[in-house]
């Protein structure tokens, strides 16, 4: 932090708007203690005297020294522009907030009204507010302050609309952390700069509209002064003592562009970390709370899941799937089926207006439909999202971000919940956990991100691991590394595992069961072992096909499966798959066929699973 405020100070910009600004700041300090009693001397034989080397700036028409006047009056402007950005900061957050705080629909008001202040003028609503809170100081302030606030609340709306909807944030929310922390920890953290970079600027304007009322006689009353009252007076001699009203005309603009210019340095010189503890060191981890005590081996039980988009458009139509201790089960399709939407219901991470219903959404034996799941997404679910770098909060330690879920849940101290994380990335295999935990993420390589979110999963003790396509984009070697860890977590805790994956082979390889998904449906269910020889459904032997293996043929091109999936806000009549299908006939084209078993411990939704023998599929031909 100290090394790039160093060097934004040896900047030519940074050097001089941290200059201007201190020379400004020490002037409103020390100028009313030096030169108070002198610019409130009344002279009357010195009265409307110009410029001269007794007075710089000439004098007024008590004979009072403007000079002097004008260096004083500058801790009350400033005072006064700063208290105005207060009011407008606080007010601007306070609305720019409220969407993520209470929820959509009141949310949704919050944003409206926003829009409704921004589109009047800002010396509009100040000129409104000064005549509703009266002349003077006070009403000028809140009239500023006030004035601000509309468009301080729309770049926090806007800023955080970029960043609720990130992977680190779910999380947070899938492991029980509330609202008002979310915000804390998560939301604010990662727009801070832009945010005091705009306070800072806005700063500046609120002097110059404050300089403004004054001159219209709505700020500061007599027998105070600030430059805009000093201004106004200084105008009616105009073209006798120009220099009466130049002078403070020139104080508020360099303190205006003093307060530019430093938030033009502090936007590339303010550090994005949050407070957090420094590294501490525990030669064991508490021993974590386990998971509630369920009658038999079942963990998960879903039954006919749905997920209804705005406009009544389904993504995901009619899920069950049922998950046991320790099993593995695999989610395929090509992008766009529905997987990661159906991860993210089953975990309870959908928000209003997306709907999600179910006749049954059991997780432990507690139903998660209602609204009692956040405890156990805490401690006995953890989710493995996709992608680690949005993952995780780009603003906050990794061992700070572990430990948040334990803090919340089982109530342990910092220094508790610190140590088991730093006990988490030593069991996933993380070299130098100690060191790692008061790393950020982006000094992490993306196989060691991966590592510290399954890490995260398991800071508590969970039953299940939902991993959302975890070794997408890395190399096949920490892919390989990454789907042996799960399995060793998998095995060694008997931990059930949801797999996510568009990879056919990845499912086929680490999973007990595959579930096939196109178009929002499951259309195959069906052991691992079944997937090359068994499979029944065309679509899960074109998947099969579509992989090349060490015996594909090098002389014919790799197998594509024809077509593509279908628009789901205008779905064909009968099976999805029918355009792509080579079996499809007119029955297929008119009646959707229902999923159900096939007598070898199956589920597939086809007309024609049982016309044709399965045979091994010759993976890679055409």
């Amino acid at each position: 932090m100290l090394r790039r405020w160093m060097s934004v100070l040896r900047t030519p910009l940074g050097a001089t708007a941290t200059l201007l600004l201190a020379a400004v700041l020490t002037v409103a300090a020390l100028a009313p203690i030096l030169w108070g009693a002198q610019a409130d001397h009344v002279d009357t034989s010195a009265m409307l005297e110009g410029v001269s080397a007794r007075h710089w700036v000439g004098t007024d028409d008590l004979g009072r020294d403007l000079f002097l006047r004008v260096l004083v009056a500058t801790r009350l402007s400033i005072q006064l522009a700063l208290l105005a950005t207060l009011i407008a900061v606080v007010a601007g957050l306070t609305l720019g907030t409220l969407p993520a705080l209470v929820g959509p629909r009141l949310g949704r008001l919050a944003v409206a009204f926003v829009n409704l202040a921004v589109a009047f003028p800002g010396l509009l609503l100040a000129l409104f507010f000064a005549v509703i809170f009266g002349v003077g100081t006070r009403g000028a302030v809140l009239a500023i302050g006030l004035a601000g606030a509309p468009s301080f609340a729309r770049l926090t709306q806007t800023l955080l609309a970029g960043v609720v909807e990130r992977d680190f944030v779910a999380a947070a929310r899938a492991a029980g952390v509330g609202r008002f922390k979310v915000l804390q920890r998560h939301l604010l953290p990662n727009i801070a700069e832009p945010l005091v970079v705009n306070a800072t600027i806005g700063a500046g304007g609120a002097l110059l509209a404050f300089a403004g009322l004054s001159f219209l006689g709505l700020g500061v009353q007599a027998p105070q002064y600030d430059w805009g009252r000093l201004l106004g007076d200084g105008l009616d001699g105009i073209y006798v003592t120009p220099a009466a009203a130049l002078a403070p005309g020139v104080a508020v603009v360099i303190a205006g562009l003093a307060f530019n210019l430093f938030g033009e340095a502090v936007a590339k010189g303010l550090g994005l970390t949050t407070p957090t503890h420094r590294l501490l060191r525990a030669p064991e981890a508490p021993a974590p709370v386990g998971p509630p005590a369920v009658d038999g081996d079942e963990v998960l039980d879903v039954r006919e899941l749905s997920v209804t988009l705005p406009g009544g458009l389904r993504p995901v139509r009619g899920v069950s799937l049922r998950i046991a201790r320790g099993e593995a089960l695999g989610v395929v399709g090509e992008s766009g089926s529905g997987k990661s939407l159906t991860a993210l219901a089953i975990a309870q991470l959908v928000e209003q207006p997306i709907q999600v219903g179910a006749t049954r959404l059991r997780f432990l034996g507690t139903d998660l439909l209602k609204g009692t799941h956040r405890r156990l997404l805490g401690t006995s679910l953890a989710m493995v999202f996709q992608d680690p770098m949005t993952a995780l909060n780009p603003v906050r330690r990794i061992g700070a971000q572990l430990a948040e879920g334990p803090r919340e849940h089982d109530g342990l101290s910092r220094k508790a919940a610190y140590a088991r994380a730093i006990d988490r990335l030593r069991s996933v295999r993380l070299s130098h956990p100690e060191r790692r935990a008061g790393q950020y993420p982006h000094e992490f390589s993306g196989g060691m991100r991966q590592r510290a979110l399954i890490g995260m999963g398991m800071m508590g003790t969970p039953a299940l691991i939902i991993a959302d396509e975890p070794t997408t984009a890395l190399d096949v070697t920490v892919q390989q590394q990454i789907l042996q860890l799960l399995e060793d977590i998998r095995t060694a805790d008997d931990v059930a595992l949801l797999l996510i994956s568009h990879d056919i082979s990845i499912v086929g390889t680490v999973c007990d069961r595959v579930l096939v998904m196109y178009a929002g449906r499951i259309v195959e269910d069906l052991p691992a072992a079944d997937l090359a020889d068994r499979s029944r459904h065309p679509y899960t032997r074109a998947l099969v096909e579509a992989v090349p293996t060490m015996q594909s043929s090098l002389d014919r091109p790799l197998t594509v499966i024809p077509g593509r999936m279908p628009d789901l806000a205008d779905l064909p009549t009968g099976c999805a798959f029918a355009s792509r299908c080579p079996r499809a006939d007119g029955q297929c084209r008119q009646a959707d066929p229902e999923l159900v078993a096939d007598g070898n411990g199956g589920r597939v939704a086809c007309w024609h699973a049982y016309e044709v023998t399965p045979q091994p599929v010759a993976a890679g031909r055409a």
